[in-house]
């Protein structure tokens, strides 16, 4: 019979901060992110472990991408060796398909290698994706034409960035974009958009403390920890609920870590 497949739904989960799969039987074992500090020239090896605890063989395939992620929550997926600071070119990987029996893991090898050029400076990075191919798929070697029927397929993918910092090299730098006071209906969140401006990937942890109109200080207010990557942008929240009306002076607080620490003024007003 032959195959007509009306849509093709792919659930992608893939953000700044991590990378993870809806309820599927194909996991990831370990970390999601391949991360090294290596030198123009280096080559280094690594293994993404991927377990099947499902009851039957599922298969995947293993491609490449670039990425890059935005504060407004787009994401851009471009053609490997795309952007500026990709290492997709640098990275060569096997298998790019196979089928893991049930209960069992498989391992995906790779090898990345710097090119030897002396101007490489700061971070580049890549994804390699893993997507599970349904059995229902006209994409999978388990399918029989048969049982090809009109509907909707499921996909999961699962994005594994691979970074890679040139030495301690290249300049790090936030930019804050926009700061808004929201009043939700659970209480008020400070919203704070960032830009890594720089040259060089950085996780800064970001706080608000807070002043009321006679410059006492009120307290210090946290939100958490992200991953920006050059070029890429986040929101972070700060919850401020258990603030009282009045007018603030806001210093908020971009920390990377050693001495590179951000940050930026702002007057509130908390209303009822």
């Amino acid at each position: 019979m032959k195959s007509r497949i009306r849509i093709i739904a792919a659930v992608l989960f893939l953000t700044c901060l991590t990378v993870s799969g809806a309820d599927a039987d194909v996991g990831i074992v370990g970390g999601l992110v391949h991360e090294k500090t290596a030198g123009p020239g280096e080559i280094y090896e690594g293994s993404i472990i991927v377990k099947n605890q499902g009851d039957r063989p599922e298969e995947i395939r293993i491609y490449q991408t670039d990425y890059l992620c935005y504060f407004d929550g787009t994401n851009d997926y471009n053609s490997p060796g795309e952007l500026e600071r990709s290492n997709a070119n640098w990275v060569s990987f096997n298998p790019h398909r196979m089928i893991i029996p049930s209960k069992s893991i498989a391992k995906i090898n790779y090898t990345l290698k710097v090119p030897s050029d002396p101007n490489l400076e700061g971070t580049y990075w890549s994804m390699l994706m893993i997507e599970e191919i349904p059995a229902n798929s006209p994409l999978s070697s388990q399918a029989e034409s048969a049982e090809l029927q009109v509907g909707i397929i499921q996909i999961v993918r699962y994005g594994i960035q691979m970074t890679t910092h040139i030495g301690d090299s290249g300049e790090r730098k936030l930019e804050f974009l926009e700061t808004k006071l929201l009043k939700e209906t659970e209480g008020r969140v400070l919203q704070v958009d960032i830009e890594n401006t720089g040259q060089r990937f950085i996780r800064p942890y970001l706080w608000a403390d807070l002043y009321d109109e006679n410059g006492r200080y009120i307290g210090r207010f946290d939100s958490d920890r992200k991953r920006i990557y050059p070029g890429a942008s986040v929101r972070y929240e700060v919850n401020l609920s258990s603030v009282p009306e009045g007018d603030y002076k806001a210093l908020v607080v971009a920390d990377g870590g050693g001495d590179y620490i951000f940050g930026a003024n702002y007057t509130l007003k908390f209303e009822k």
